[in-house]
């Protein structure tokens, strides 16, 4: 969970390093380094902490060059510090390397390279990479770099320098992102799309096992055997604007005011409300084959889980399909009664999610057709999927995902109408209902947006507190788990989220006069339900922040404080009731001073296991 970034051309490669760093920090913050070569001579700056300490060294101590590799760290192997950092070099500072990934079989390794007379500087699993490379390095780098891979398991992601071929970066791609950025002049490799916009829009996403040899002026892709081969160059759409903050205080904020237009991108083209049709291009299922689905399974982890647990109400309901939601690292490990019958849906916002990934593999090995909910073209995921739905919600930066959970209820919500209609269960009417009620909802986010001071004064209110208890039920189940997860991320305070029926059966030995309950309380089905709940918490002490449709003149009476919200059908209202939790995370957050974007511990993909 790491970002690496190289440069090769006849610019200042220190300068564009440090700037792409700058757009992979979210992959890691726990130190940063940069390594170029200067007259066959390699040069090296690390820190600990976040990038601009990097920075700071490199002012007081600058250095020019035209080809490098650097690093933004989330330590695995090896605690946070100055000798782990990244960059790493063999013993002779011949080679020079950053990966991101894990080695698994480095131990064994390392013990063998120690036997061999060879010093070790770090705790990482990496530095065995540096010294394989120096121990097979007969005057060709890439032919050294052949013979260390077939020595090492794990998942990585490697830019290799070395300073006896200083006209070239070697990239190597095994279960962990990496982009070459195609220049003219100048070649470019990267961990994700963002830190490549400022320079090119052309880039070659490359597949597992793929050795690429960069030098200014071109690019050749290999496989572990020597073999040429080609990997087609995307262009890619994203407007560098969608990655920087756009006069917000934190791309968070940013990304929650986003949402209307996220939403509307992701729906936009495949739902015709007028006409009473869906159309989603990408998923490409037979209508036979989705008259016959036995069984879905929804795999995911984190945000993405809870995206899931949502669309298992949309799949019962509207499709009348039995569907089942797993986390994907309990999925891969457990014996999944799977057949060519059940549709496998993987959602993950950056396609590269280290147990997703395997989950997907695992589907694939059972003869399950596969389709991924997916934010990010030329990911892992969705070029190993069968068929992909793209959420078009542009680069998430801050680590807290917002607009990623609703622009993966939205494409779920499409695919349940899809599958309903080509099922024969929805009638029109139903189905141009639903669509309507999809089609306005940005609309009514925005409405909310614009008046949604209110929700900074309750978290005035409640940042002091030191746990919270979320309440849902039914299909705000699921948001009331993301609206815990949020505030745990962001401003590290205890949180649970329980369906509100669960609370007799424990939770409710938790309430007091002291604790805040945030309870989602949306006309429907069982709103008489999720009333009693709170009468429940109430009687016990409870303080009642209430998520409410406008039109519930009652829920004033039983609660300390009401966020209203514009009303919205049932199946719909994920969309708009996750806004003020996201809101209320995000505001306390503000207020306790913590780090909104770079929240501790955490990193924005995870991708090793």
């Amino acid at each position: 969970m790491c970002g690496i970034f190289g440069y090769i051309g006849e610019k200042n490669a220190v300068d564009i390093i440090f700037k792409g760093l700058k757009k992979l920090e979210y992959r890691g913050y726990d130190s940063a380094g940069i390594a170029v070569v200067v007259d066959k001579e390699l040069h090296i700056r690390r820190s600990v902490g976040k990038l601009c300490n990097l920075g700071l060294s490199l002012k007081e101590n600058p250095i020019s060059a035209n080809i490098g590799i650097g690093h933004t760290r989330w330590a695995t192997h090896g605690r946070p510090s100055k000798k782990n950092a990244h960059p790493h070099t063999d013993s002779a500072k011949t080679v020079v390397i950053v990966h991101n990934g894990i080695i698994e079989n480095y131990v064994e390794l390392k013990a063998e390279l120690q036997k061999d007379g060879q010093e070790f500087k770090s705790e990482t699993d990496t530095e065995v990479i540096t010294h394989l490379i120096k121990k097979y390095y007969e005057d060709n780098l890439f032919c050294a770099v052949q013979k260390t891979l077939s020595r090492v398991r794990g998942s990585y992601a490697l830019g290799i320098v070395s300073k006896d071929e200083p006209d070239k970066i070697i990239c190597v791609r095994q279960d962990a992102p990496l982009i070459i950025g195609v220049g003219v002049g100048e070649n470019f490799m990267a961990s994700d799309i963002p830190a490549l916009l400022s320079y090119t829009r052309d880039m070659i996403f490359l597949e597992n096992g793929d050795i690429a040899e960069i030098t200014a002026e071109k690019i050749v892709i290999k496989n572990i055997k020597g073999d040429i081969i080609n990997r087609e160059i995307k262009n890619i759409r994203w407007d560098t604007v969608q990655a920087e903050k756009n006069g917000y205080k934190h791309f968070m904020l940013k990304e929650i005011f986003e949402q209307p237009r996220t939403i509307e991108d992701t729906f936009r083209g495949r739902i015709y409300p007028d006409e009473g049709r869906v159309y989603i291009e990408e998923v490409k299922l037979e209508k036979e084959y989705i008259k016959n689905i036995s069984n879905i399974y929804i795999v995911a982890c984190g945000t993405s889980y809870h995206s899931g647990l949502v669309s298992k109400f949309l799949f019962e309901s509207f499709a009348k399909i039995p569907t089942e939601v797993d986390i994907a690292s309990e999925f891969r490990y457990r014996d999944v009664i799977l057949d060519e019958k059940t549709l496998v849906v993987v959602v993950s916002q950056s396609g590269e999610t280290a147990d997703t990934l395997a989950a997907l593999r695992l589907a694939k090995t059972k003869g399950c057709q596969i389709l991924a909910v997916c934010n990010v073209v030329g990911s892992s995921i969705s070029r190993e999927a069968m068929h992909v739905i793209y959420t078009h919600c542009g680069p998430e930066i801050g680590v807290a995902s917002t607009k990623a959970f609703t622009g993966q209820v939205t494409a779920l919500y499409i695919l349940a109408l899809d599958l309903a209609c080509k099922r024969e269960i929805l009638t029109i009417g139903e189905l141009k209902k639903y669509l309507k009620e999809l089609w306005e909802i940005p609309l009514k986010i925005n409405k909310f947006l614009k008046n949604a001071k209110f929700v900074h004064d309750i978290a005035k209110v409640f940042a002091s507190k030191r746990d919270f208890l979320y309440l849902g039920r039914h299909i705000n189940y699921p948001v009331a788990l993301e609206g815990a997860l949020k505030i745990k991320e962001i401003s590290y305070i205890h949180a649970e989220g329980y369906a509100a029926g669960e609370m007799k059966h424990g939770p409710i030995a938790l309430i007091d006069k002291s604790m805040p309950i945030v309870a989602i309380v949306i006309k429907g089905r069982i709103y008489e339900k999720i009333i009693s709940n709170i009468e429940e918490a109430k009687a016990r002490g409870g303080i009642i922040i209430a998520v409410a449709d406008q039109s519930d003149k009652e829920i004033g009476n039983k609660s300390d404080y009401v966020i209203y919200v514009p009303e919205t059908d049932e199946f719909v209202s994920p969309l708009m009731t996750v806004i003020p939790l996201q809101l209320l995370a995000y505001y306390i957050s503000v207020i306790l001073s913590c780090d909104v974007d770079q929240p501790r511990n955490l990193a924005k993909s995870v991708t090793v296991e």
